[in-house]
């Protein structure tokens, strides 16, 4: 899983696996190591019934409702967003890069522009 954050954006991409163990568990997540802090960024499923996002004690979690989830999981539906005045967020599959990139890319959605 992966986060990109720029101005009053949130972006999560996630990998195959990452969305089976979402889907299977209803929560996910990485650490990042800073030295003497750690960032936690986690994907939790909810009652909720939009996306929504809390950012305390070091602790990015992004609330994603019970019905996405199932139907992110069962079809090829990309992602979800949500924009509002303040705020843009976004959870999307994680796919294959079109040009050539150093990272492990294996475990990514088949990226659907591939040869057009």
């Amino acid at each position: 899983m992966k986060i990109r954050i720029k101005g009053n954006s949130l972006r999560y991409r996630l990998t195959r696996s990452d969305v089976d163990t979402f889907t299977k568990n209803g929560y996910l997540e990485e650490q990042t190591n800073f030295g003497g802090d750690i960032l936690i960024y986690a994907i939790k499923s909810s009652d909720t019934n939009e996306l929504s996002a809390s950012f305390k004690n070091n602790n990015i979690t992004l609330l994603m409702p019970v019905s996405m989830v199932k139907e992110w999981a069962d079809t090829d539906r990309v992602g979800f967003e949500k924009k509002t005045n303040d705020f843009y967020l976004l959870v999307e599959k994680d796919f294959k890069c079109l040009d050539n990139v150093e990272e492990d890319q294996s475990d990514n959605y088949p990226n659907p522009l591939v040869g057009k």
